[in-house]
């Protein structure tokens, strides 16, 4: 088989644009229509045949029965749902040249290959965008803000099960990693581990039950007023049990409403005094609002930046980049200001096939001995591309348009008869201030509001997830493709819910 591959990644680039071609004409839809997806499913193979179609066929199969089958959610700036973004036209490049190459960037081995190093350059350079001090350049690309939930939550157990061993005097403090979680524990007079936070995405349980934490270990220390808010009191008297290792983790963006847990320098440096206080990890999960920080400093954006402010105070930060930095499934990023920490870890031991061999190998760890895979996709090419091409200035205007969307959306529908606009805010400034890049709705009519989601995802012009707020069935409106425009946008979605509140059900 004799194969192109600079031919191979001009195809995968003419593909991309024949796609970005339909989505922009006046006939696309967010969502496929019945009869496509019918079709797809129909045309589907029952079993695998002894000879195969071949290239061409295979081609045409895909391109005209499965594609049209597919939702634009990356593609279109007018699908609303998960947070998912889109792809920029540098990181489209750049998947691919990885695609084509298929490298495994897992080893650092710099007499063979360059990957290690744009790795991590585009480790730093995303340090940069998101204004964190180069002392964070510690970390390693993951499948999603999931996987990056679990990297820090395992690094934290590491933490404060050893500070737990410093405390009783222990001279000789023993990695969990080493010696597993059960007899580190024990060792360290510890009945168990808990994880104190506010209103945390699902992930970050789904990490506490992968880690053995348990899920019933994640402890909710809101204010009573506030479901997301810290309340310092209740979190000190958590922090104080002896006989638990504790991990503080802090939403920085809500995913139901993207409002934050902190609200400025002063509520994280509490946070950081008495995780040090206490011997607890500071873990921020920041999937999509830890983009908030690349806004200008400017009274329109003081609330989202305030709600970003201080986490270069955290231990570690968990973040998507296949969300608002707009690289392609799958990526994610993990952050640790602790060097060395994810080593004791996630360490690949008894392989010596798989060790650098430089002398710089110090400088540019294995991304092998700090993160969850031994093989793994080159992620962090598009990441690097996409950074090179925009710079700083290019995201901040992404995000701009991102935001200045959300609001326009928000103010219409405070004052719509028909529609809520939430968590309900005392002012509609105090609600375009909060707003960042979600928003809430529902609809008045109770009828109305258990189809809501329905109704206006069948319109195929817009894709908004179903959610629930206060026992009531929610729409969530998610903005985060780089395509946005907001004006254009607008007026789409203003037609859709007037015309799904006019025919009503």
């Amino acid at each position: 088989m004799n194969v192109d591959i600079k031919a191979s990644a001009r195809e995968h680039g003419q593909l991309q644009r024949e796609l970005w071609e339909i989505a922009q004409s006046e006939k696309a839809t967010v969502l496929p229509d019945a009869s496509s997806l019918a079709k797809a499913r129909a045309s589907l193979p029952q079993s695998l045949a002894d000879d195969g179609i071949g290239y061409e066929s295979t081609r045409r199969h895909i391109l005209d029965d499965l594609v049209p089958a597919f939702n634009m959610s990356s593609i279109s700036p007018r699908y609303y749902g998960f947070v998912t973004g889109g792809v920029t036209p540098a990181a489209l490049f750049a998947d691919g040249i990885v695609s084509a190459y298929d490298q495994n960037v897992q080893v650092h081995l710099p007499q063979h290959t360059v990957a290690t190093d744009v790795e991590h350059t585009a480790l730093g350079l995303l340090v940069d965008l998101l204004r964190l001090p180069r002392d964070w350049h510690n970390g390693t690309f993951s499948t999603g803000a999931t996987a990056s939930n679990v990297l820090g939550l395992a690094c934290g157990r590491e933490y404060v099960i050893r500070a737990a061993m410093r405390r009783i005097g222990m001279t000789e403090v023993q990695s969990v990693g080493e010696i597993g979680l059960f007899n580190a524990m024990h060792t360290a007079g510890l009945s168990g581990l808990q994880i104190l936070t506010t209103m945390p995405h699902s992930s970050l349980l789904k990490a506490a039950g992968v880690l053995g934490i348990g899920r019933f270990n994640v402890a909710y220390v809101a204010k009573d007023d506030d479901y997301l808010q810290f309340d310092m009191t209740k979190l000190e008297s958590k922090l104080r049990d002896p006989y638990k290792a504790t991990i503080v983790a802090v939403s920085c963006g809500e995913v139901n409403t993207g409002h934050f847990a902190t609200g400025g320098l002063d509520e994280m440096q509490q946070l950081r005094q008495l995780c040090d206080k206490y011997g607890a990890w500071l873990h921020v999960d920041g999937a999509f609002g830890i983009f908030g920080r690349v806004l200008p400093d400017s009274p329109e954006y003081a609330v989202v930046r305030k709600g970003c402010e201080g986490i270069e105070l955290a231990d570690s930060i968990a973040g998507d980049g296949h969300k608002m930095l707009n690289v392609p499934y799958d990526c994610g990023f993990f952050l640790c200001r602790h060097k060395g920490e994810a080593n004791y870890v996630f360490k690949n031991p008894n392989a010596a096939y798989l060790t650098g061999s430089s002398s710089d190998a110090d400088m540019i760890p294995s991304p092998l001995n700090i993160g969850l895979e031994n093989s793994r996709r080159f992620r962090a090419l598009p990441v690097y591309a996409s950074l090179l091409a925009y710079g700083s200035k290019g995201y901040q205007a992404i995000v701009e348009e991102q935001v200045r969307l959300a609001r326009k959306i928000a103010e219409w529908l405070y004052d719509h008869p028909e529609y809520n606009v939430l968590p309900e805010a005392g002012s509609k400034q105090e609600l375009l201030e909060k707003t960042y890049m979600v928003v809430l709705l529902s609809a008045k009519d109770d009828k109305l509001n258990n189809q809501l989601a329905a109704k206006i995802d069948e319109t195929r012009k817009i894709y908004v997830s179903g959610s629930s707020w206060q026992n009531r069935p929610a729409c969530r409106i998610a903005i985060s493709n780089w395509r946005v425009q907001a004006d254009r946008d607008f007026a789409v979605v203003k037609e859709v819910l007037d015309s799904v509140a006019e025919n009503g059900v």
